[in-house]
């Protein structure tokens, strides 16, 4: 049996116990309240500070926006937000004076610059991310895991299992540069990506964006350019440009011939770089167009003799409307050869006489920039017999390999411009293509994926004439163009202008011609 003083000693060392006890759990306790608020202030530190690196990062990065709010600030406080009102509302009335006045020069200084800046935070950096995950431009870490929640919904008590995307990594917006018809969107690749992915889903994006065009250009190996055409600056017919009444100054090397889909003139060389052409287009797209245009812009220097023209015109209709300004003219087959001969000939005679002393001859009357416009190339280099098919096409390939030098160009025009068809058609340093009737002779014109780079010639329409695209020689992309329209009324005059009103020109080959 416990006696008493055993029982006393033992509660008063159970009391002692349980007081030590609460003192050590209120230490503890003061010691994880401690430690609790030093993790939330560490945690609220932290965050404080990642939200005041984001906000002088964006503040840096958007230094235009940040500039105008803090000056709107600073003006509402130190002047007032009643003259800010009256200011912004004067501004407005200058601005659209300006426009009224001078859209063009408005729209390059101040146009541009106001409608980047919106369609940026407006749409491209709202919407666009949407977009590109929708097309299937958005790259997913697959181990991370994938939480799903299931839903009982509806009487029947079905359960459906709905999945919510983790780790999903969208291409970032860098950049908007907004012009006249197109939305220039600079775009930075995630890892995985590539900047052909893009080009396949070019017409998706087209969609997306609800507009007609969208073509994509790779800036920088991790950085392409989205381009988005907001409106057809092609819609409209262009005209050829008119005659001038006397002698004038003509750059061969630029020779205008239309308008670029970016409202800028388009111009071609027909001497130098670039001169050997080769334009594809079904019936009534436009060859005409391409064809005449250079040649009214370049009539100065026809009429002075510093150009002399060669046609080979196998259908009889096209350059014998203004064969007075061809020195050498053929229909046929053989005449087309004695053309060919001619042009050859003349090109081994310039070689004897500035082998070794020039590297390119210099243009002269002497020595004039021959040129030779071969209308439906075709029909001579597949559709005519074996042996002067084989010889025209044999000439025609030394004229394309030898005659840059020289100064000889040749530019042809073709319905159906497969290899079979024009065998030379890679000798052509620039590629014109028109209305086509299949996407493939997209890609035998303008080269492997052009099409998928925008160049989509078969979707223009029958009442686009002289609408194509263009490539080559300082060209890196499909460059949408439409060539001036010249009437046959334009095609008379330029023959009455480069014959001097009907003065006989002479006859170098071939067929020649007398105005």
């Amino acid at each position: 049996m416990i006696s008493p003083g055993t029982l006393v000693i033992a509660l008063a060392g159970l009391g002692l116990f349980v007081w030590i006890l609460a003192k050590i759990g209120r230490a503890l306790a003061s010691m994880a309240e401690l430690l609790t608020a030093m993790v939330v202030v560490f945690v609220a530190l932290w965050w404080a500070c990642k939200a005041v690196f984001w906000l002088l990062s964006q503040v840096v990065i958007h230094w235009r926006t940040s500039l105008t709010v803090i000056a709107v600030y600073l003006w509402c406080i130190w002047v007032g937000w009643i003259w800010l009102v009256l200011n912004l509302g004067g501004l407005a009335l200058i601005l659209g004076v300006w426009r009224l006045l001078d859209v063009t020069s408005f729209d390059q200084w101040c146009g541009r610059p106001l409608r980047s800046w919106w369609l940026r935070w407006a749409v491209y950096h709202l919407k666009l991310p949407g977009w590109l995950h929708a097309c299937g431009l958005s790259v997913r870490d697959a181990a991370l895991p994938v939480e799903v929640t299931v839903n009982l919904v509806g009487r029947r008590k079905a359960s459906r299992a709905t999945a919510r995307q983790s780790g999903v990594q969208v291409p970032k917006v860098l950049g908007v540069r907004s012009g006249p018809s197109w939305d220039e969107v600079r775009v930075q690749l995630v890892p995985g990506q590539k900047p052909e992915d893009f080009d396949d889903a070019a017409r998706a994006l087209a969609s997306a964006r609800k507009v007609a065009r969208c073509q994509v250009r790779e800036l920088e190996p991790n950085v392409v350019s989205v381009d988005f055409q907001r409106r057809d600056q092609l819609a409209a017919l262009v005209h050829s440009p008119a005659l001038p009444e006397g002698q004038s100054a003509v750059d061969l090397r630029k020779v205008w011939a239309g308008r670029t889909e970016y409202g800028h003139d388009w111009r071609v060389p027909l001497l130098g770089s670039g001169a050997h052409c080769l334009t594809a287009g079904a019936s009534g797209a436009g060859k005409n167009s391409v064809m005449w245009c250079p040649l009214v812009a370049a009539a100065p220097a026809i009429r002075s003799g510093l150009v002399r023209m060669s046609g080979i015109d196998p259908k009889g209709m096209e350059l014998a409307y203004g064969r007075g300004i061809f020195a050498r003219y053929a229909v046929s087959g053989k005449d087309a050869l004695e053309v060919l001969d001619g042009l050859v000939e003349e090109m081994e005679t310039r070689k004897r006489e500035f082998a070794g002393h020039v590297r390119t001859i210099p243009l002269s009357t002497d020595y004039p920039l021959e040129l030779l416009e071969f209308d439906e190339i075709g029909a001579l280099t597949k559709y005519t017999d074996r042996k002067t098919r084989e010889q025209i096409v044999e000439r025609v390939a030394l004229l394309n390999t030898q005659g840059r030098a020289l100064n000889i160009s040749v530019r042809g025009y073709v319905q159906e411009p497969t290899k079979d068809t024009v065998p030379v058609r890679e000798l052509f340093t620039r590629r014109v293509c028109l209305r086509v009737t299949s996407k493939t002779h997209v890609g035998m014109v303008l080269g492997d994926g052009a099409y998928e780079r925008g160049a989509w010639a078969n979707r223009i329409g029958d009442s686009e004439a002289g609408v194509g695209f263009v490539w080559g020689e300082g060209i890196r992309e499909p460059l949408r163009i439409r060539a001036g329209w010249v009437s046959d009324e334009t095609v008379k005059a330029l023959e009455q202008y480069v014959t001097n009103g009907g003065t006989a020109r002479p006859a170098l080959g071939g067929e020649g011609v007398a105005a």
